[in-house]
């Protein structure tokens, strides 16, 4: 699940004005930095004019019997979180957006979706929060949930308009928001290759495991294993940074993946389970270096094959940083969600997560990151602002700055014929992310080792 506090992308003086389901459905994907898969979106609306805070994004949950907690669960999210920050919700609006299955009309998924979205609406209404707007996004149309009116929201549904073409569309272009196509394509950047290719980098893998993994474990050859690491890891970001851009990002991927080989890769993702090379690696956050060390690290989560698969978590963890300090939000909580499925426990992945989660500036990660190990700085980063935001939240809870001034009217909601939802980015914090202080940590030096079942080499989860 992704919980971000601000509207991505626009900049805080920036406003569009949004009053109609069609409006509100174009909007989503310049909202989010991308288009939503099989998701459930809420978003916070604040104020009498409606306007943007806290989002949330979950995968819709495959097994019906799960829905009513798994909604209670994202109601208290939302809603709790932005109680905590001292700005409590005025109203929601939903999102459930998902492609017909084989077989399937875009109606048809919206008639399944729909005890989904009623349940969603309860357990916003169990916090006394309204939803004002739900929707269902599939196979090119929209409907809404809650509009009655026939003239504007048929029960065919309504075609999405094309894109580019819709004053939301304007805007972003104006300020130069970049939408990164779906979430699924992005998830698909960061998955494993697959065939001929997926067999021959495992055996490399093993090998190079076999040949660097005993070094590391018995600390008389980890540093020197630590400076092949990074001398090698330094050699591949050189080679990747003198080839052309290419704007395609599939056959970027699939150039990058050309110009790696086989060894070198399995090398370095083992060497990367040291925590000191990996903490090192992640101080190529910025400037020229920026840019092609992403670039490795997608390279080489995909490089982590069948039994590696968890092996994937020290470059997915450095491509999302890597991504959330060069300002990409959005693919930064695709790769850090993506690290944290490989592994739950990866603590690196987890207080980056939260403070993503808690919209940090990056910038106070990269100076604490510049003194110190990534876990430490990251942890102290984060517990730094947790602090900030309780003793703000102690006291009166002041307007946020850019906040809408009160209504002329005496601050009452409109009614939802004209709702206005006006898009702003200086909007209130949302919920907070996940604890992590908890987590265990992997002794300085340890590797990872290759999971086989039952036997020698299993890894260790600290």
């Amino acid at each position: 699940m992704t919980r971000d506090n601000d509207t991505a992308g626009l900049s805080g003086e920036e406003q569009v004005t949004l009053r109609s389901p069609a409006e509100l459905a174009d909007a989503l994907p310049y909202v989010l930095g991308f288009h939503p898969d099989d998701s459930v979106v809420m978003i916070a609306l604040h104020g009498p004019r409606g306007r943007f805070g806290g989002r949330l994004r979950l995968g819709i949950p495959r097994v019906r019997e799960e829905w009513p907690d798994v909604c209670d669960q994202l109601a208290e999210c939302l809603i709790g979180g932005s109680e905590r920050r001292g700005d409590r919700p005025d109203g929601i609006v939903l999102f459930l957006c998902q492609e017909p299955a084989e077989g399937e009309s875009g109606r048809d998924v919206m008639e399944r979706l729909r005890p989904l979205a009623q349940r969603l609406r309860t357990a916003c209404g169990g916090f006394e929060v309204p939803v004002f707007e739900a929707l269902c996004l599939s196979g090119g149309r929209f409907w809404s949930y809650v509009c009655p009116d026939r003239r504007c929201c048929p029960p065919e549904g309504v075609p999405l308009a094309m894109p580019g073409t819709s004053v939301m569309a304007a805007a972003a272009t104006f300020a130069g928001v970049h939408v990164r196509g779906s979430l699924r394509e992005m998830e698909a950047r960061l998955a494993p290759l697959a065939g001929a290719r997926a067999e021959g980098q495992e055996r490399t893998l093993d090998m190079a495991g076999s040949r660097l993994v005993p070094k590391i474990l018995g600390g008389v050859g980890c540093a020197a294993v630590r400076e092949e690491t990074l001398g090698l890891a330094r050699r591949m970001m050189d080679r990747l940074r003198g080839a052309p851009p290419i704007a395609d990002p599939s056959a970027a991927d699939a150039r990058d993946d050309g110009l790696l080989d086989d060894e070198e890769a399995a090398s370095v993702i083992i060497g990367l389970q040291d925590r000191m090379a990996r903490d090192r690696a992640a101080q190529w956050m910025e400037g020229p270096d920026a840019e092609a060390a992403l670039r490795l690290w997608r390279a080489l989560a995909r490089r982590c094959v069948g039994s590696y698969g968890e092996h994937a978590a020290a470059p997915l963890t450095l491509a999302g940083w890597v991504a959330w300090s060069s300002g990409d939000e959005p693919s930064a909580r695709v790769a850090l969600g993506r690290a944290l499925r490989v592994d739950p426990h990866y603590l690196f992945a987890k207080l980056l997560h939260q403070a993503c989660n808690e919209g940090l500036d990056p910038e106070l990660l990269r100076q604490c990151l510049r003194r110190d190990g990534a876990d430490q700085a990251v942890h102290a980063a984060v517990h730094e602002e947790l602090r900030r935001l309780d003793g703000a939240a102690a006291g009166a809870a002041p307007e946020p700055a850019g906040a809408e001034p009160p209504a002329a009217d005496g601050g009452e909601h409109p009614e939802r014929t004209g709702r206005r939802w006006p898009v702003r980015t200086t909007g209130p914090g949302g919920p907070t992310g996940p604890g992590a202080s908890a987590a265990r940590r992997r002794p300085e030096g340890r590797a990872r080792t290759r999971r086989r079942s039952g036997g020698r080499g299993t890894r260790s989860r600290r």
